[in-house]
This record gives C-alpha cells, sequence and structure tokens, in this order.
C-alpha cells in the first residue's frame, strides 16, 4: 500500500492545484494523509469539499503551530501504506508521479537461478522537480538556482521531499524528520536515509511542478531562511567560507586592482563574472515558459539573472551567521 502525504499551512490560493493532480493519477494512492500546521484561511474547508467531490480517502490531522518537518512526520506515523510519497501543498503532479516514484519499489523481474537476478528494491527514490514560472522573474529565477535534469548525477542527488518516496521503515531508521530545524529539514534527513539505508534510487520521470518565488524581496527572505538553517544544521561550512571570500576579498580587491593598477585584472573580473553567471545562462533557454517568450520578455528575463545571483548571496552571507549564533546558543544551553 502506498500513502501519499504532505503538511499545509493557509494553501487556500494552491491546494485545488495539488489536489486535482492527485486525482488524476495513473496509480492512485491507497490514502492521502494532511497534516494542517493550524490555517487560518480556507484551505481547511477546501481540502473537504475537493476530496469528497473527487471521493478520494484523504485522512485530515490538526497540529497547530507545528513545522513542516513535525507535520510530516505525524502524517507519516499515521499513514497506513508501507510505503510513503511525499509531496508539498504548492506542487502539481505530473499524472504519472505516484507510478513513476514507485516504480523502484515493485519487484516485477523474475529471477533466473545462474542467469539474471534483479537488483535489489531500494529503500527510497528521489523524484525530480520543473519551475512552473508565469513571469519574466520566475523564469530568470528557476534559470538561477534550479538544476535541470541534464546536470543530476542520480548517485549523489539529494532530493527535495516535494517529489520523494521512501519505506516507512526507511523513515524509522532515519528517526524522522528533524523537527528542531525550520529549514534545511527534508536535507538532514536525506543525509540521514543516505546513511542508514544506502540512499536514492532516481526516478527523473516523477515530476512535480512548482511555482518559484514572484518577487526579488521573497526570494530573498527565502534564501536568508535557507542559509540561516544551513548555520543551525552547520551544513556546506566550506560553500560558505568561500562565497564570504569572493565577496569580501577577491572581488574588491579585482575592482581596486582594475581602478588603480592594471587594465589586465578587468580581463580577470569579467572572466570570472562569466564563469559565475555561467550555468544559469545555459539553463534559461531549458525553462519551460522561456519558449513561448517575447523577445524583449527573454531579453529581461536575461538581465535579471546577475541580480538574482548577487541577491541571493547576499540573502546567504547575512543568513548562515545567524544560523551559527543560534547554534551556538543551543549548545551552550546544553
Amino acid at each position: 500500500m502506498v500513502s501519499v502525504i504532505f503538511t499545509v499551512l493557509n494553501e487556500a490560493r494552491t491546494i485545488s492545484v495539488l489536489l486535482d493532480s492527485l486525482a488524476a493519477q495513473t496509480r492512485q494512492p491507497g490514502e492521502v494523509v494532511v497534516c494542517d500546521g493550524g490555517s487560518t484561511d480556507e484551505t481547511l474547508a477546501l481540502i473537504h469539499a475537493e476530496t469528497n467531490r473527487k471521493r478520494m480517502k484523504v485522512r485530515l490531522l490538526l497540529e497547530p503551530g507545528a513545522n513542516i518537518a513535525r507535520g510530516r512526520n505525524l502524517a507519516i506515523a499515521a499513514a497506513d501504506g508501507d510505503i510513503i510519497a511525499c509531496c508539498d501543498a504548492g506542487v502539481r503532479l505530473e499524472p504519472d508521479w505516484l507510478s513513476q516514484i514507485t516504480a523502484p519499489f515493485r519487484e516485477d523481474a523474475i529471477p533466473v537461478p545462474g542467469v539474471f537476478a534483479p537488483p535489489p528494491a531500494p529503500n527510497a527514490v528521489a523524484g525530480f522537480f520543473v519551475a512552473e514560472a508565469h513571469s519574466t522573474f520566475e523564469t530568470a529565477l528557476s534559470a538561477t538556482v534550479l538544476p535541470v535534469l541534464s546536470e543530476i548525477r542520480p548517485e549523489t542527488f539529494l532530493p527535495s521531499s516535494r517529489s520523494v518516496a521512501f519505506r516507512k521503515t526507511t523513515w524509522q531508521a532515519a528517526d524522522g524528520y528533524p523537527e528542531w530545524l525550520d529549514y534545511c529539514e527534508d536535507l538532514l534527513f536525506d543525509f540521514a536515509v543516505r546513511e542508514t539505508s544506502g540512499g536514492f534510487a532516481f526516478a527523473p520521470r516523477a515530476i512535480a511542478h512548482f511555482r518559484p518565488r514572484s518577487t526579488l524581496r521573497a526570494f530573498f527572505k527565502q534564501y536568508y531562511l535557507y542559509a540561516r538553517g544551513d548555520g543551525k544544521a552547520n551544513l556546506w561550512s566550506k560553500r560558505h567560507i568561500i562565497r564570504y571570500v569572493t565577496y569580501l576579498v577577491a572581488v574588491p580587491a579585482l575592482i581596486g586592482g582594475v581602478v588603480l593598477v592594471s587594465p589586465l585584472l578587468l580581463l580577470a573580473l569579467a572572466t570570472g563574472a562569466g564563469i559565475y553567471l555561467r550555468q544559469p545562462y545555459h539553463r534559461l533557454p531549458q525553462v519551460p515558459a522561456f519558449e513561448s517568450m517575447t523577445l524583449g520578455q527573454k531579453l529581461h528575463s536575461a538581465a535579471l539573472i546577475p541580480l538574482i545571483r548577487v541577491t541571493g548571496d547576499i540573502a546567504k552571507m547575512l543568513g548562515y551567521p545567524v544560523g551559527l549564533l543560534w547554534r551556538a546558543r543551543q549548545a551552550r544551553r546544553g
């Protein structure tokens, strides 16, 4: 049996899209378990109305104040399925998402003694996600921060919990999602799954579509909170140190050299900027929304990429030390 789980908090604008996509799955889940963290809008009423209309089996758990990690843990604990498929409110699932993300668990291959033995079924499966951009800014943001499929190395890919599946026993072995962490909780869960259960199989066609942040301010807040989560969890310290050295030492030195010493340093600065922005510009034509844009919209998206890249880095540099300070305070408290 497969249980689909997700959490909600004031998702009245998006919940119908997710429920519609679940109802349209080519393989239906045995149940859907939803944990609400204290919605004050019409989310709960919409869930009741939509599931009654679609005749979906949905169990709704009410846990005001629960963060997303606790909400997922409660939903998984309450689920009856041996296999848990996890998504997020705010996504739209491809019709074959559930079929694709659970396919590696199915043992359809018949072994032939001495000739063929099917590979062991995995304990966890990573799905994929694609941005559903609605504007030139969202298109540029997608290209700047989200990987495309060709960049994924399946053996090292750590999935977002907007598209992932695992055995319930795998979740238990990993001690669940870390409820002390408000952001980056799915990344720590991925590390625990890799350590305790051997990592993830990759299902690239198990696709969840989601809308990226629609304004620069919302993106700044998102990346500030992500970096704060990195600091709390003590993640990616080398990456953050490199970012500080680049912005606070290398770039000022190069700019000073261009002005005061040698125009040759201008070439070094331009080369560094090209390397820094090469990947987003390579991705930009691959964002689904890009193809239907006018030339002016495409140029606008391209022009936004440097601004988005620098804004994200500044947000990370501000958020990371806040997380480290929180971690230090927690350590002092014992």
